[in-house]
């Protein structure tokens, strides 16, 4: 009912890479909350984690910082520290049970209610989850092989209310984006939606119509698949990178010479397991390789980068070469960090092939979504697409031969989804979005 709207809706798009709070107020004004650091306003808060201890091995517990603070840590790294990033993508995992960081075990709702902590505690009085209606992105499909919606949906629970959030309403991602970009349509409109993150792509059509002023719409088809700006990234990393670290290398066991096993170079390519790599069992193993190594520098390159937390500098090179095809036809990709450099030149047409099979499984989920919705393409009136991937050439491409690109309408705002998460809990029915609840 309009009597038990609160003075103040907060909208949360807990991202991959980034994630966004927006504050909506009763009479729709809307705005992105900021985080002060080092004299700037940052409107994105980085999706990472850094623990630290200034007395290695000592019983004191670990100091823990979050978004650009952690970067700030894990750049300095002047102790002995665990930078995690990309976690969302264990979300929906029941493989990952827990990780230890100095001594502390930590599940994924432990990392995210911490990760939130820090969050909260930057933004200040601002951000009370206790005494807003909260209103949370989702995806529509969670990242992973297998992802188990209900475990993930448990563990953000546990760990919003934790916080204090009472209630709160989930919202797929792509929804609280077409929310957003609704409020700029003049008549009634079919729209798809296409919200491209780190982990996952989801896709949305929704009919919006307006009634005596008011917004409303109807939701006629979801779908959603892991395959997005990471996956991108990966392959960069897997053509590039990875034979430059010692994948196609050679060892010696038991007087044979083997390949160097493929599967290391996945976890490379992962953003979030690399950040938990340290310390395993998989780098231990990479020592013995490299001990036995035909060539052993690669390998002892690749230990390097775990053990001195350079995978997020790595991650950032990778994702702005990304960035630079989608201007240029062929970008240098230059990563460099003591002794470890890695230079190439990356073709699009070369990019392009990498990731032709990534592009047609973005196909067949728009086939998905547009059958659930039980339209054609000639029936999608507009098409709005956010998020970074969205500017990937071969991505145009491959919506403009689908819907025309007259429709087209492309994003790149951070803020997109979380300001229409906001805006929600201020309209006349705010259920009728919360379809993911």
């Amino acid at each position: 009912m309009p009597s038990d709207k609160p003075a103040v809706s907060i909208g949360i798009d807990f991202g991959t890479s980034n994630t966004v709070v927006a504050l909506a107020s009763a009479d729709n004004a809307v705005r992105t909350l900021c985080f002060r650091h080092d004299g700037l306003d940052h409107d994105v808060y980085a999706s990472a984690l850094c623990f630290w201890q200034d007395r290695p091995g000592s019983s004191v517990p670990a100091s823990i910082e979050g978004g650009p603070w952690a970067l700030e840590q894990m750049r300095e790294g002047l102790t002995a520290l665990r930078f995690i990033q990309s976690f969302k993508t264990f979300a929906a995992s029941r493989s990952f049970q827990q990780t230890t960081i100095f001594r502390q075990r930590y599940r994924f709702e432990d990392l995210l209610a911490t990760f939130l902590r820090t969050l909260v505690r930057h933004a200040g009085p601002d951000l009370d989850l206790g005494s807003a209606r909260v209103h949370i992105g989702r995806p529509v499909r969670f990242a992973g092989g297998n992802p188990d919606d209900a475990l993930a949906m448990q563990r953000y629970g546990e760990a919003f209310g934790r916080l204090g959030a009472k209630a709160p309403r989930y919202i797929y991602e792509p929804v609280g984006a077409a929310f957003s970009f609704a409020r700029q349509i003049d008549r009634d409109a079919t729209v798809l939606v296409a919200d491209f993150g780190g982990g996952t792509s989801d896709f949305s059509v929704m009919r919006f119509s307006r009634r005596g002023g008011t917004l409303r719409a109807e939701p006629l088809g979801h779908a959603g698949i892991g395959v997005a700006g990471d996956t991108f990234d990966a392959r960069i990393v897997d053509h590039v990178v990875a034979p430059r670290l010692g994948k196609g290398g050679l060892y010696r066991s038991f007087g044979k010479v083997l390949p160097v096993p493929v599967h290391y170079y996945g976890t490379l390519a992962r953003w979030n397991e690399l950040a938990l790599m340290k310390g395993s069992a998989d780098l231990r193993e990479l020592h013995e390789l490299a001990r036995a190594a035909i060539e052993p520098g690669p390998l002892e390159d690749f230990i390097a980068l775990v053990e001195n937390d350079l995978g997020f500098a790595l991650y950032r090179a990778v994702s702005a070469a990304k960035v630079g095809l989608s201007r240029e036809e062929a970008v240098e990709f230059r990563f460099a960090d003591g002794a470890l450099e890695l230079a190439s030149t990356i073709r699009r047409t070369d990019f392009e092939a990498w990731i032709a099979e990534d592009l047609a499984r973005l196909d067949r989920t728009v086939d998905q979504v547009l059958t659930q919705a039980g339209l054609e393409p000639a029936d999608i009136e507009r098409v709005f697409l956010t998020g970074g991937t969205s500017f990937v050439p071969a991505v145009q491409r491959l919506f403009a031969a689908r819907f025309g690109e007259a429709r087209l309408t492309a994003a790149d705002q951070f803020e997109s989804i979380a300001q229409g998460l906001a805006l929600i809990g201020h309209a006349e029915n705010p259920d009728q979005w919360a379809m993911a609840a």
